[in-house]
């Protein structure tokens, strides 16, 4: 049904995706460390971010009030965190599999990632996402042994503060929500190890929470990143039991 609608609609969606991308402002990627250690004298947890803009951290102007420095601030209280960001503007799950694939072998605890907005945008079909998603997995797993992977839902981008028109809002929600129901069963269906966690991307509980978004309506800012990175946390606590 979705292959159906989104064929049928595709002359509205290619005018209005021009339109909407010549007048969204173009943020970039904030300015910092991207890699390094927080010497504390706690016990040591290794991470590693992989995705798109958001894990990037678009939206704030330094990677300290980005997710990274988000998950610093909150982890260093009782670890030593070694830490790693590969993440890039406008990577879809095949791209950002080329830049996993392209990566040395080393062990990370932890594994965050935040991937799909730009698969939706390229109207990439659930069914082949997810495919795509296990392949990308299954790369992390082999090449990093996380212990933990916490995987970011796809936002709903019908719900983005941009404004985006009908139908091209309503057909990313639907492709954002086919996304994540899909990915949510695959993840319960998992092993427990390492163990997956399905994080909440919920941007209508942002706005409940009068957090705003960026500029461009699209990316977090601060407090939502600081948000994000509080429920990864609050994952690892409930996994580790503590």
């Amino acid at each position: 049904m979705l292959k159906i609608l989104t064929v049928a609609l595709l002359p509205s969606l290619l005018i209005q995706g021009y339109f909407v991308k010549k007048h969204t402002p173009r943020l970039p990627e904030p300015e910092g460390q991207r890699k390094g250690t927080t010497h504390t004298g706690k016990p040591a947890l290794s991470i590693l971010i992989v995705g798109d803009s958001a894990a990037a951290g678009v939206g704030v102007a330094q990677q300290e009030d980005a997710l990274l420095g988000a998950l610093l601030k909150q982890l260093s209280a009782n670890f030593t965190v070694s830490y790693q960001l590969e993440a890039k503007t406008g990577d879809t799950t095949e791209q950002l599999l080329t830049r996993i694939r392209a990566l040395p072998a080393q062990k990370f605890d932890l594994v965050i990632s935040s991937i799909g907005v730009n698969d939706v945008t390229k109207l990439i079909s659930p069914k082949k996402w997810l495919q795509q998603q296990k392949v990308l997995y299954s790369e992390i797993e082999h090449k990093f042994s996380p212990q933990q992977i916490m995987v970011t839902a796809v936002p709903a981008m019908n719900h983005f503060p941009a404004l985006l028109p009908n139908p091209l809002a309503w057909l990313f929600g639907r492709y954002s929500t086919t996304m994540n129901i899909a990915l949510q069963k695959w993840i319960e269906s998992q092993p427990h190890q390492p163990k997956y966690s399905l994080i909440s991307f919920d941007v209508q509980e942002f706005q409940t929470l009068k957090h705003q978004m960026a500029s461009d309506g699209i990316h977090p800012a601060k407090e939502i990143y600081q948000l994000w990175g509080q429920q990864i946390v609050e994952a690892l606590s409930l996994q580790q039991g503590g």
